[in-house]
């Protein structure tokens, strides 16, 4: 039995193709068996039961429901809980996915009671010891036994920390396996002509990143400077509940930003595909732009995916609102890169995951 974790918005459309790969192995009379843990890490129903329904994912076998806190009152809660579940029925692997706060909690916990952890989304890294994320990776990979990797600088990543070859498994980017499985199922978000939205004729805006969104003058200042750099185009900001508070705070009022709640998957991939450019702060919103050929820029200093800016459509700002005029300047005057896509990007993730697993759990059932 293996306990595929999730916790937090992006685990579900990284284990939606795993999930539907054992699926359909199974109906063919494959071995393997999963227990789906939701730890509830994420607990608005915006920012998960919307994704369980429309990626198809079954409902969790077991929903832990640790609900708000810090990270550590969020760490320590998802660890004696799944430690607890772990001990009445343990299993025979712990897969966990990306780089949040549940997949480091639960591969320690695993690891702890002699569960062996595979990581997917192994080896990526920033650089930035400020991001919370980048703590969750590196310990994550610390104590993993197999490592499911999206890029072959994810695999030298972890060569150079001393993981042998043979542990890791370069299989691509099962988000993009999610991505290209709904592409013709996405849907305008409801807004869509209340906004009066047209394709190519707006933005995307996501930002949540505690250094972009706690400091209220930091925040005005970028708000300012997409906002005059948007040339009247309107750009639409799907605002995560931590972002709102600082907008609430601030009074906000940048003209032609448009604030909206979370969306839902394909709502929101619907948005970026038709976007004239994305602004973000986000890791996985450079891998779908890329995949879709959209013009990203990335508000930050550094990235863990850099194959979005080698390969992809991405480039990196970094915070300083001049460089934010200077690059929707050029998007407006010369245009932007093409980009292509990166090796194994290609839909199939999932089942080269779930083959590798059948290798690895042999007696598993």
């Amino acid at each position: 039995m293996i306990d595929i974790i999730v916790g937090a918005r992006p685990n579900f459309m990284k284990v939606a193709p795993i999930i539907s790969e054992l699926e359909k192995r199974k109906a063919g009379g494959g071995r393997l068996r999963y227990r789906l843990v939701h730890t509830g890490q994420h607990y608005d129903a915006r920012m998960s039961d919307d994704f369980f329904e429309q990626l198809g994912i079954p409902h969790p076998d077991v929903n832990l429901e640790v609900g708000s806190g810090t990270q550590a009152e969020q760490t320590g809660a998802i660890m004696t809980r799944y430690e607890r579940l772990v001990m009445e029925k343990p299993g025979s692997l712990c897969l966990v996915v990306g780089d949040v706060t549940s997949s480091m909690a639960c591969a320690i916990t695993a690891q702890k009671l002699g569960v062996p952890v595979a990581h997917v989304e192994a080896g990526i890294r920033s650089g930035d010891w400020g991001m919370p994320e980048e703590i969750n990776r590196i310990v994550t990979d610390a104590i993993s036994d197999w490592f499911f990797t999206t890029s072959a600088t994810a695999n030298e990543n972890l060569i150079k920390t001393g993981v042998s070859e043979d542990r890791m498994f370069f299989v691509g980017n099962t988000m993009i396996d999610t991505l290209l499985a709904n592409m013709e199922r996405l849907r305008r978000p409801r807004f869509w002509d209340r906004l009066g939205l047209q394709p190519g004729g707006y933005f995307v805006l996501t930002l949540h990143r505690p250094s972009n969104v706690d400091q209220g003058r930091q925040f005005a200042q970028l708000l300012r400077a997409i906002s005059e750099g948007i040339r009247g185009l309107p750009a639409v900001f799907p605002v995560h509940p931590r972002t709102r508070k600082t907008l609430d705070a601030l009074g906000f009022d940048a003209p032609g930003i448009h604030l909206v709640d979370p969306q839902p998957y394909l709502e929101f991939n619907y948005l970026v595909r038709h976007a004239k450019a994305v602004i973000t702060d986000s890791g996985g919103v450079t891998e779908e732009t890329t995949v879709m050929g959209i013009p990203c820029m990335t508000l930050r200093d550094s990235t863990e995916r850099p194959e979005t800016v080698t390969t992809g459509t991405n480039e990196i700002l970094g915070v300083d609102p001049n460089a934010i005029r200077a690059a929707l300047d050029r998007l407006f005057s010369h245009g932007w890169k093409k980009g292509g896509i990166p090796e194994k990007w290609d839909g199939r993730t999932g089942e080269r995951i779930v083959a590798v697993l059948e290798s690895l759990l042999p007696n598993d059932a």
